[in-house]
């Protein structure tokens, strides 16, 4: 039996729960990029997600066809989401709490996972039969840097942003969606538009895996990081490039605090090797790590690079890899 119809039970509307889940399934991907937006976690998108088939699956009897099931599928996502969000303080990027510290500085305490905004894999969110076009914006509208701007907004303007903004809906449709009239839908995505322009994202490249520079300016990467040859490294960075590790809140700016942490604090990454991924529309890889001298390689982090102009602005590393690197399909030992 399929999951939905496992949560959901077998009995219930006219409809078989296969025929019924055959109906929704083609939406689950396009789902999945819109609660990962409103909610800035990929393991509390796919919960959404499936919340949203069940009650659409129990409910489906009472579906009388006034609206298209992508849109009733939508409208209940966004109540799922609404409720998750209620009275729940945001996700953040460590940036969004502290200014950048010096590379000496002693590693604090490890935040609770609920503060940050998760990386997700881009197969969970990007359609698979899509026009270039298509793929490019949602590439574009998962981005860490755009995600966590959207957490600043209150969570119906979220969503109407999202609806008008990168999903292209009519005005209309998001009033219906959410019971409101066409006026209050524009007033909330000019506040929106407002709020983000008072934080404005900074813009980055896609990955583009056609794209020569760009796969030229990653084996650079993959070639100085495994050898760490941080003089290397540190040319393939922007003046301003970051460094952030959540869970911890800290992070460094600058390729000469970048270089002096990664001696220092960080020196365990030497003879590191890195397995490529796709997550947020972006560049990544899954870093394994020697447990010690000669030791094995071992799943350390899972590192989210940011890129503009053909130089590297940002590498996230995120360090939970125990939920981490099955979501993205890495092995739990380096195979080489």
């Amino acid at each position: 039996m399929s999951e939905l119809a496992a949560s959901a039970g077998t009995s219930g509307g006219p409809a078989g729960p296969d025929t019924v889940e055959r109906q929704f399934e083609p939406f689950r991907v396009e789902l999945t990029g819109y609660c990962y937006r409103m909610l800035g976690s990929a393991f509390e998108a796919e919960d959404a997600v499936q919340d949203t088939m069940v009650r659409a699956w129990k409910s489906f009897d009472r579906f009388e066809g006034r609206s298209s099931v992508r849109s009733w599928l939508y409208r209940i996502a966004t109540n799922v989401c609404l409720d998750s969000l209620n009275g729940r303080e945001r996700r953040a990027r460590p940036m969004d709490l502290s200014s950048p510290v010096p590379a000496n500085s002693p590693l604090p305490a490890p935040m609770p996972e609920a503060t940050w905004i998760e990386p997700i894999p881009d197969g969970r969110v990007v359609p698979s039969v899509a026009d270039p076009a298509e793929v490019a914006i949602v590439r574009e509208s998962v981005r860490l840097a755009f995600v966590a701007a959207l957490q600043h907004l209150p969570p119906r303007q979220r969503a109407v942003l999202i609806l008008r903004e990168v999903l292209a809906w009519k005005a209309s449709e998001v009033a219906e969606l959410l019971g409101t009239t066409v006026a209050s839908v524009n007033s909330a995505l000019q506040r929106a538009r407002a709020a983000l322009a008072e934080n404005p994202v900074t813009a980055g490249d896609p990955l583009r895996p056609m794209d020569e520079e760009q796969q030229a300016l990653l084996r650079r990467y993959v070639d100085a990081f495994e050898r760490y040859d941080l003089e290397s490294l540190t040319a393939l960075l922007r003046e301003d490039a970051m460094l952030q590790m959540p869970p911890f809140d800290l992070w460094l700016q600058g390729p000469a605090e970048i270089c002096a942490w990664m001696l220092g604090t960080g020196h365990g990454c030497q003879g590191s090797r890195l397995v490529p991924i796709a997550a947020n529309g972006m560049p990544g890889f899954g870093q394994y790590r020697p447990s010690g001298p000669g030791g094995a390689l071992e799943p350390w982090a899972l590192q989210v690079l940011e890129i503009s102009d053909g130089r590297i602005v940002g590498i996230n590393s995120f360090l939970d890899v125990p939920q981490l690197f099955p979501l993205f399909g890495l092995p739990p030992t380096f195979e080489g």
